[in-house]
């Protein structure tokens, strides 16, 4: 039975981990707050003290972290994944970061002797807990198919998108983006609608039963009609997806005028005390 290791405990990080245990691997768990590791140990989980300390541990150490900065610093600073890696060993870095950070954490794991995939996933905390994520990964393609189990206790479905790292990457932006977007064309239309006088109910019933149906909106609208929020994708988290996706937009020479717009709608509302709730809650920034 392979050996895994899981690094960062956050709303997703903590569900996916959850899994591999429940599926029967070994896993020991990492993370920056040590007391988010109790639940997991309950599990049957062991506790690391570093990063390096769980990637010795492990055939294959995963992270969820929160940004490129938190995946460089598990990577490469005091106590990293790189001084516990040797050869062989494989990372696979399912974070949400940009691509640049990919190639650079995937050419460092290469060579201390491992082996790199960069695997974000489509998906947020329900999807996380039940074992229903998508992964979209590139780099080491034996590696891929070696971390197979441990995708398949986490997630539906494993994309394999090239030897590149960062393709996985660029992937999850454009749909990050597109889901940005596609969120803050909601806000702005249902709050057209009910200064309009229309029924919020009778707006979702009219967007489900046309071409442009999705559950997204069923979910999301719902939750706005409600004025309820609890995170299971915090709207910062969307906001430095927008902000990473843009980037690739400024570095490809790519026109991205909606993901602007959008973009510099959850920037205000993030600044507006948002940060933490559901990005779902951008709505408040529209009423």
């Amino acid at each position: 039975m392979p050996r895994y290791g899981f690094l960062g405990l956050g709303i997703m990080g903590s569900a996916m981990a959850a899994n591999l245990v429940r599926a029967g691997f070994g896993v020991t768990v990492w993370n920056r707050t040590p007391e988010k590791c109790a639940p997991l140990v309950a599990l049957g989980a062991k506790q690391a003290a570093t990063p390096r300390d769980a990637a010795a541990h492990s055939e294959i150490t995963f992270a969820m972290l929160a940004d490129p900065a938190a995946a460089r610093q598990v990577c490469f600073g005091p106590y990293g994944v790189l001084q516990g890696l040797d050869e062989g060993r494989g990372y696979v870095d399912v974070s949400t970061v940009d691509d640049a950070t990919a190639r650079d954490v995937g050419a460092a794991v290469r060579e201390c002797g491992g082996r790199f995939l960069d695997a974000p996933v489509s998906g947020t905390k329900k999807p996380a807990e039940d074992g229903a994520l998508v992964f979209l990964a590139s780099g080491d393609r034996r590696l891929f198919d070696e971390a197979a189990p441990a995708l398949d206790a986490m997630g539906k479905k494993s994309f394999y998108l090239g030897e590149t790292p960062g393709q996985g990457t660029r992937m999850k932006l454009v749909i990050n983006s597109i889901m940005g977007s596609m969120l803050t064309a909601l806000c702005e239309g249902l709050s057209l609608g009910l200064k309009g006088g229309l029924e919020g109910s009778d707006m979702l019933e009219v967007l489900a039963s046309g071409a442009v149906a999705n559950p997204m909106f069923s979910i999301k609208g719902a939750m706005m009609l409600r004025d309820e929020f609890p995170a299971s994708f915090p709207l910062r988290h969307m906001q430095k997806d927008m902000h990473l996706a843009l980037g690739l937009g400024n570095d490809l020479g790519q026109a991205m005028p909606c993901a602007a717009a959008a973009g510099e709608a959850f920037k205000k509302a993030r600044a507006g005390g948002l940060a933490d709730e559901d990005f779902s809650a951008l709505f408040r920034l529209f009423r």
